[in-house]
């Protein structure tokens, strides 16, 4: 029986050392090899031309790239790319290039599909098939940051874990993706233009806390009334409730001393009375918060309408005069659905 070659990049800098060791190589080479997959890129043995013949021979003896690729690339007319990625096991996810003036952002998944039910997102219609690898999350980033040089003459700049699925329930591949993605020995992005978005999981918002991470954290909250939050968000309402969410970020703050961001729809005879926004304005003092105020980004039959100009208004009104910063957010790319809540994967259709 021929035994199945493994993916170089899950192993660990000190299992590829291990690894020449055994086979009579010079241990040295693992430290290449490293710098060859997370700081190059590389897509194969063949680019490693500080390697002998002989060692790349050993790689691909043993060894082989679980490589995603780009099967259907989609350009906004505001410049927004959005990315069907086709994984080495055929499932697909979806990953986004927001370009800004100053900044070129990617927008990544964590899972194939989600676990969630959020009812106003469209990846919430998607069965959650599986987390994805370290691998899978840092190739996405790759693709951004060349396309980001390719298309718009700039590197990637920053990082949002706002795609399909919930970080948090891929919590360790994605954290060793983060070490890959900021590590100097990998893409050496600064950790503080990376946002983490979850619905908000107290447990491991407190195990972040606990494990020192250095990226920004982001909840998506919508609604600081209780039964209103449980409608729109059903399974982050049975997971925790309001208060223990709160709780939960009034620990990561005594312990990180970082505050976090609100990203917060509004919707039409939902979400857009000043009892709303009062209620907000309260859950927001429990630790330093900004709120972000997202355009709502319809689905298909979904049962949502964006609030007026003036809801919003009376949002930003009401909290800045409570001394909380306010930022309105105007989506991109919708008209290739790849705005916030759009994911959904339509190229398997």
């Amino acid at each position: 029986m021929i035994e199945k070659k493994r993916d170089i990049r899950r192993l660990s800098q000190e299992a590829i050392t291990e690894f020449f060791e055994a086979h009579n190589e010079q241990s040295f080479r693992a430290k290449q090899v490293y710098q060859w997959l997370w700081q190059k890129s590389a897509s194969n043995f063949d680019e490693m031309t500080n390697l002998s013949k002989s060692t790349r021979t050993l790689l691909n003896a043993n060894f082989n790239f679980n490589l995603l690729e780009v099967d259907l690339m989609q350009r906004s007319k505001d410049g927004t790319i959005k990315n069907a990625v086709k994984l080495h096991d055929g499932a697909f996810v979806e990953s986004v290039l927001i370009p800004t003036e100053k900044r070129i952002t990617a927008c990544v998944s964590s899972q194939v599909g989600c676990s969630l039910d959020c009812t106003f997102c469209a990846t919430a219609s998607l069965k959650r098939m599986r987390n994805l690898g370290p691998d899978e999350i840092y190739d996405q980033v790759v693709v951004i940051h060349n396309q980001g040089k390719e298309y718009f003459g700039r590197p990637l700049t920053n990082i949002v874990f706002m795609g399909m699925g919930e970080p948090l329930l891929n919590y360790n591949n994605v954290l060793a993706a983060i070490e890959k993605i900021t590590d100097p020995k990998g893409l050496g992005l600064s950790p503080r233009r990376i946002t983490l978005s979850t619905i908000g999981v107290p447990k491991l918002i407190k195990k972040m806390a606990d494990d020192g991470v250095k990226f920004n954290l982001a909840i998506s909250l919508h609604s600081a009334i209780e039964e209103k939050r449980a409608k729109l968000m059903p399974l982050a309402h049975k997971s925790a409730t309001l208060v223990d969410l709160r709780e939960s970020l009034q620990y990561w703050y005594a312990k990180t001393g970082r505050g976090v961001t609100f990203e917060y729809v509004i919707w039409k005879d939902l979400n857009d009375t000043e009892q709303d926004v009062k209620a907000l304005a309260k859950f927001c003092g429990a630790i330093p918060t900004k709120v972000n105020i997202i355009q709502y980004n319809p689905i298909d039959n979904g049962p949502y309408t964006q609030a007026s100009q003036e809801s919003v208004d009376m949002y930003k009104d009401i909290l800045e005069s409570k001394g909380i910063i306010t930022t309105i957010r105007h989506s991109r790319g919708q008209d290739i659905d790849a705005a916030c809540g759009q994911l959904a994967n339509k190229v398997e259709e």
